[in-house]
């Protein structure tokens, strides 16, 4: 059954935008107005929009979506560079700068964008906007907010012909920062970047490996790999993909939550599974990228089929689904499938054997 989900439909997407965006959450598979848009879950569709483009089957949607998405991105943006978050239904900006997540996340669509956008005219659009935020790349302190952003930075560069001494310079540092932080947190039973495993933990190592990809530093690349084996350790038990749940998170030396398990979290696995595989040439990490999209399918803690053909329930819990299908939990099913559909080390540079 897995295999027919490798091209899926963008017919739940779709459903949940309108010529705004796309709406942050759902009533089970009905878009909930009273939540509004956010930039956060726009990128994440900018991103999908992207590769779905390069599916025949899916370009006219895709097309027409992504430009609806790209245009909040472009409304979202200040002149400061940064971007605004949340967004009423009534089309209100409900704030004057977003989470540092959502701008890191903006500056991933972009930078995408710049490498991957199906017409020209967009690339242009992607590439003037990363310019005006890249100055206020090192502004956050957060370690997630950075790896989102050194992710579109890292497709930039490579946009680019690596001939951008701004961009480098911000993947140097972030990728200096990570190593850093892992330096000064990893123990003997520990080898992370800091003292609790919450969410979305595996773009961290994707981001090294793609630091040290496009900037051939084996030393970064190589810390991407190990800190992603210390997470596989973690989650991965008996072929079963077990993410950190949120009700709770992981401390160091505590007991890591199993529940409020999320879709995105399966979604960076298998990325940063696919990155591991490209920049090494590995199979053995095809077989984790099958693993963790696997959950969806039902290979979970409760057996429980997460998505369908064209969108993904919210949650697992303890003893029911979470059957709302909002926009994060079907994009990172539907990112995921597309990952998967593509050619094997298709966008990464091979350094580490």
């Amino acid at each position: 059954m897995r295999d027919a989900w490798r091209e899926p439909s963008l017919e739940h997407i779709a459903a949940l935008s309108d010529d705004v965006g796309i709406a942050q959450h759902a009533t089970l598979d009905i878009p909930n107005r009273h939540e509004g848009y956010c930039t956060d879950d726009v990128a994440r569709a900018f991103i999908v929009t992207n590769v779905a483009c390069g599916f025949d089957r899916r370009r006219d949607e895709a097309m027409r979506l992504g430009r609806i998405y790209l245009s909040f991105l472009l409304h979202a943006q200040r002149p400061d560079g940064r971007f605004r978050n949340f967004m009423s239904y009534e089309r209100t900006w409900l704030d004057e700068v977003g989470s540092p997540d959502s701008n890191g996340r903006a500056m991933w669509a972009l930078g995408h964008g710049m490498r991957y956008a199906p017409r020209e005219a967009w690339r242009k659009i992607c590439r003037e906007m990363l310019e005006r935020a890249v100055p206020r790349v090192l502004d956050t302190p957060f370690v997630r907010a950075r790896s989102y952003a050194a992710l579109g930075l890292a497709h930039a560069f490579e946009a680019l012909g690596r001939d951008s001494r701004a961009i480098e310079a911000a993947l140097r540092e972030i990728g200096e920062d990570l190593a850093a932080r892992h330096a000064a947190c990893a123990g003997p039973d520990w080898d992370w970047f800091e003292d609790e495993m919450t969410y979305d933990n595996a773009r961290i190592p994707e981001a090294l490996l793609r630091i040290g990809a496009v900037l051939g530093d084996e030393r970064l690349a190589e810390l991407g790999l190990r800190t992603f084996g210390f997470y596989e350790s973690v989650v991965v038990e008996n072929e079963t993909f077990v993410p950190i749940g949120s009700d709770g998170w992981y401390p160091r030396g505590g007991r890591r939550a199993r529940f409020a398990q999320q879709p995105l979290e399966a979604a960076a696995f298998v990325d940063a599974s696919l990155a591991a595989e490209a920049l090494t040439g590995n199979s053995r990490y095809r077989r984790l990228a099958d693993i963790g999209f696997d959950w969806f399918a039902g290979r979970n803690t409760r057996g429980s089929v997460m998505a369908f053909a064209n969108g993904c329930y919210d949650g697992l819990e303890p003893l029911a689904v979470n059957h709302n299908m909002g926009a994060e939990s079907s994009l990172a099913y539907v990112a995921s499938a597309l990952a998967l559909a593509r050619p094997a080390a298709s966008d990464m540079l091979r350094l580490v054997r």
